[in-house]
């Protein structure tokens, strides 16, 4: 409960009427799903070809970037320790654009919060918010460089590949993004996102193209993640093949491998945890079935009436950007908002991150929270409502749901009931945790 309600003080104990249904414990099956079991090992694999490229002596900038990918700590460590052994000084580089506040602390700040530190990695990280300007795009716009990347001898890129979370095209989530995104650090990432959603695709590759052609990208391992969010492969792509081709067949593969809901119709989907670890909206518009880039669903299914969220992770430090996804939040969660951090980041991704950081309702705790959904749901029997929980957007494949949903996973093979029905909220209004029964 806030210790300041502040404005929201008019709302305090105000709870939706209702009892809410009780819910099971299920899980998706999933088969011959791919997996390194080695993703070390598997990323200095990958990088050997790029041997002859890297000189002793050479200072070689590796990219972090603010995501929650399984193994990021592992390949960067693979990938400094690869560099180290060929004669190079290998340092981090956050690549994240306005994440952090869109400051150097406050990225550095983000990648501890990873795992991501001089220690886990055995390399300095070093960070700046400044940049220089490599060129223009055809209209004109400014292609930002991170100041320290343009410096040194060499860059390579680490990032996962996945389908984006705003639009879908060649070129979407991954080393094209970090490079022309990432390491365009805040006045890089708000160019290229001030030209809109529909452009921003063929943005990327056009300053991922224009950077590489300042000849010092070496190349990038692109990790492919599979439904329970674990390495499926690390590969390289050189310079020629990121933002077009090879990355692209790289992109197809993460998209076939992503986890999804296994409901396409739903009343309710309550995710216990948002945040910038998860998705770069906070939670994925590729789970989720929405966007709201134009105010209205992009995506055909899942459809869902009413999200949700009861907290912000500790990684985001702050950051609630793509908070609007959500319906309704508990008034616990006012308190882990950083507004400053928040509207940077969701200003600076132009008017898709701006709608997203839209507050939804706010109701006392996380069963009024769960309350107001139904009712904005609108189910009047709710022996007939089709509620789901999942932990985050991540793992979809995990899920707490009611009768009306239950009755269906009888009658398919892809999924089992884990656990006994349970309640939702305890007592106190606080979310149950995944271990009572």
């Amino acid at each position: 409960m806030p210790t300041d309600w502040g404005p929201f003080e008019a709302v305090r104990g105000l709870r939706p009427t209702g009892t809410l249904p009780q819910v099971t414990p299920i899980r998706r099956l999933l088969h011959d799903v791919p997996t390194e079991e080695d993703p070390y090992a598997a990323a200095q694999r990958a990088l050997e070809p790029l041997g002859a490229a890297v000189r002793p002596g050479d200072r070689v900038a590796v990219t972090a970037g603010s995501r929650g990918i399984h193994d990021l700590v592992t390949v960067v460590r693979a990938a400094v320790d690869w560099l180290r052994a060929k004669g190079a000084e290998p340092f981090v580089v956050p690549a994240m654009g306005s994440h952090g506040g869109a400051t150097a602390d406050g990225q550095r700040e983000m990648l501890e919060g990873l795992g991501v530190t001089p220690e886990s990695i055995g390399c300095p990280i070093e960070a700046t918010m400044e940049t220089v300007v490599l060129g223009n795009l055809p209209d004109g716009t400014p292609v930002h460089h991170d100041a320290l990347a343009a410096k040194a001898d060499g860059v390579l890129l680490v990032n996962r590949v996945k389908p984006h979370t705003d639009f879908h095209g060649p070129v979407e989530s991954g080393l094209g993004k970090i490079l022309a995104i990432g390491l365009g650090n805040h006045q890089g990432a708000a160019a290229l996102h001030a030209g809109g959603i529909p452009k921003l695709g063929e943005s990327i590759e056009q300053a991922a193209h224009l950077v590489i052609a300042n000849g010092k990208i070496l190349g990038g391992l692109a990790i492919i993640e599979n439904a329970y969010e674990k390495t499926a492969s690390v590969d390289l792509v050189t310079p020629d093949g990121i933002a077009a081709a090879a990355e692209n067949a790289l992109l197809q593969r993460a998209g076939s491998l992503m986890a999804r809901l296994p409901f396409d119709e739903l009343d309710v989907l309550v995710v216990d945890e948002m945040g910038k670890d998860k998705s770069g909206t906070g939670m994925d518009t590729n789970v989720l079935g929405r966007c709201w880039v134009y105010g209205i669903p992009e995506f055909e299914s899942p459809s869902i009436a009413a999200v949700s969220v009861h907290r912000l992770s500790a990684a985001s430090h702050g950051n609630a950007s793509g908070l609007g996804l959500a319906d309704v939040i508990p008034a616990r969660m006012l308190e882990q908002i950083d507004l400053r951090a928040s509207y940077v980041n969701a200003l600076t991704s132009g008017a898709g991150g701006a709608r997203r950081s839209r507050l939804p309702m706010v109701l006392e705790d996380d069963a009024a929270a769960i309350l107001g959904a139904v009712t904005m749901s609108g189910r009047r029997d709710w022996s007939e409502l089709r509620l789901a929980r999942i932990a985050d957007t991540l793992r979809p494949n995990e899920l707490m749901v009611t009768p009306a949903l239950l009755a269906e996973v009888g009658e398919r093979f892809d999924l089992e009931i884990t656990g006994t029905a349970r309640d939702l909220t305890d007592p106190t209004g606080e979310l149950t945790s995944w271990g009572e029964t």
